[in-house]
């Protein structure tokens, strides 16, 4: 069977080293000038970015560069200047989606691979061909398609190399093409300046009406609000298509979108021939790069094993925080041992991550701790060559001083560990598991 790339986050180089520990096959960074992840990107200077490529090629895994911004005139004139350095040092593709960008970059080094960012919102197989026949080798599609026109795609255009999103966060424009933040705050999404204004709370305040009938605020406080309102809104042509809307003590996020999990369909996409899965997340922590990494690494060798899906990873991936899942636009009817997955409330993760591995002496741990654990904590350690429930009943110094907890995050401490461990335990986390 098709063994398709796993594709993985690298906001960092300390993500990177995550991501690839974890099992992934390529990697994706940006200049956060020219992407659109201004924010906790650490690749500014092509010095970083040459590292990131280096230790990429070294483990011989591929590095893609985003720059896939859409484009004013200002940054047009600087693009091929500034993009000149990072082509010297050969990254294997460029995942762009402006078209006169993408002109420039062909006219000017026409053997740079180059794949279309979902940005560019491909949602055909028409649209594919076209991006092949201009030489793009391969198609990152819009979040927005099903299983079934993903099948058709590849089926009409089998020479293009198609990519597919399978987890993350979901925009509530399309494919990301918001001008709220921009509007809000006059940070451009599409400048890779987004403040996420989608998922900010909003508050009712004290109103009245002006002259003309617009709604002016009376006062700056909010409405109180006693009891969390419930609102079922129906639009008058369509009747029976009911939309619930909530707003408790801390506002209402009408606009806030669920993340994405596919895991579930990742044998579905490798019976396809889909080429790439990727995972979205470069703003995201490095444990929950070496999470994701780790569980979509296990579906994707299950999947070309030809082994029935393991639902224990549906609950892997409810150890992170998120928004509540979704599998987005994938199916439009989901059974129902999935729907028992789809949590609004599942924010904070069913684990926290206390801590991670910077020295192993036989059975004894040191933990580098960030966040508080006692003895007794029901603990995982995750690690690239698999996960180890454990307990331990005792905690001590780095001086074998005994302490009752862990006090948090600047501190270290050593724990004795009975259960067999792996024997890398680089770029291993301690998580605590929520006993509830």
């Amino acid at each position: 069977m098709h063994q398709p790339e796993l594709l993985a986050p690298a906001g960092t180089l300390d993500h990177l080293h995550v991501a690839l520990a974890y099992g992934a096959d390529a990697v994706y960074a940006g200049q956060p000038r020219y992407s659109l992840r201004v924010r906790n990107n650490s690749f500014k200077d092509v010095t970083a970015l040459a590292q990131g490529i280096e230790e990429t090629r070294r483990q011989g895994k591929q590095f893609y560069l985003v720059s896939n911004i859409s484009p004013h005139n200002n940054k047009v004139r600087s693009y091929l200047r500034d993009l000149e350095p990072v082509i010297e040092l050969q990254p294997d593709a460029l995942i762009m989606s402006d078209p006169g960008l993408i002109m420039l970059v062909r006219e000017r080094w026409p053997d740079q691979p180059i794949h279309l960012s979902v940005q560019a919102n491909a949602v055909n197989w028409a649209t594919v061909e076209f991006w092949r026949r201009q030489g793009i080798s391969r198609v990152i599609l819009s979040r927005e398609l099903a299983l079934d026109e993903i099948r058709e795609i590849r089926e009409q255009v089998p020479t293009m190399e198609l990519e597919v999103f399978v987890h993350g966060a979901l925009c509530m424009a399309y494919s990301g093409r918001c001008l709220l933040s921009g509007y809000m705050n006059h940070r451009d999404a599409n400048q890779g300046a987004c403040t996420n204004a989608c998922r900010w709370n909003y508050k009712p305040v004290q109103h009245d009406h002006d002259q003309t009938g617009d709604l002016i605020a009376t006062s700056a406080d909010s409405v109180e609000q006693v009891e969390p309102k419930e609102i079922l809104l129906e639009e008058p042509n369509r009747p029976g298509g009911f939309i619930p809307a909530y707003e408790d003590e801390h506002g209402t996020y009408i606009m806030n979108s669920k993340d994405l999990r596919a895991v579930q369909h990742v044998a579905e996409l490798v019976k396809m021939g889909v080429h790439s899965l990727k995972i979205e997340g470069r703003t995201k922590s490095t444990y929950y790069v070496a999470r994701t990494t780790g569980v979509y690494r296990r579906a994707i060798d299950e999947a070309v094993a030809g082994k029935p899906f393991d639902m224990a990873m549906m609950d892997e991936l409810e150890a992170l925080s998120n928004r509540g899942y979704t599998e987005g636009f994938l199916r439009r009817h989901v059974p129902q041992e999935y729907q028992t997955y789809e949590q609004g409330s599942s924010y904070l993760g069913t684990q926290q991550v206390v801590g991670t591995i910077s020295a192993r002496e036989g059975q004894w741990l040191t933990v580098e701790v960030k966040n508080q654990f006692r003895p007794g904590d029901q603990l995982e350690l995750i690690t690239p060559a698999g996960n180890v429930r454990l307990t331990t009943d005792r905690m001590e110094t780095t001086e074998g001083q005994p302490l009752e907890r862990a006090p948090g995050s600047g501190y270290r401490v050593r724990i004795p560990v009975s259960a067999a461990l792996p024997e890398n335990l680089g770029h291993a986390y301690l998580t605590r598991v929520d006993r509830s």
